[in-house]
């Protein structure tokens, strides 16, 4: 997934950041934030979709950590992302927007 991250094919990006969905307590946190941080300045939709879909998915497992990852990053991801990542959080009242 390391390479995949940086390729240059935005398919094979978004396949690396949505590696790790459905993982749920061997998720590796640590990879998945940083593959999220490398593409939160793509513009592509899909691949900030995926971002967000991807960290949705992990709020399930580790919600006090999803919750902490977008509210240190929420400048830096985009708007979709941060949303898609906060859904769950934001029905259980873990953020509020």
């Amino acid at each position: 997934m390391a390479r995949w991250i940086g390729d240059q094919d935005l398919w094979v990006r978004r396949a690396a950041l949505l590696s790790q969905i459905r993982h749920k307590e061997v998720t590796d946190e640590r990879q998945l934030f940083a593959h999220c941080l490398r593409c939160a300045p793509d513009q592509a939709f899909f691949i900030r979709k995926a971002i967000g879909w991807a960290l949705r998915d992990y709020s399930y497992t580790a919600p006090h950590s999803v919750r902490d990852f977008l509210l240190a990053h929420r400048g830096r991801l985009s708007g979709l992302s941060f949303r898609e990542g906060a859904k769950q959080l934001i029905r259980t009242g873990l953020i509020r927007v």
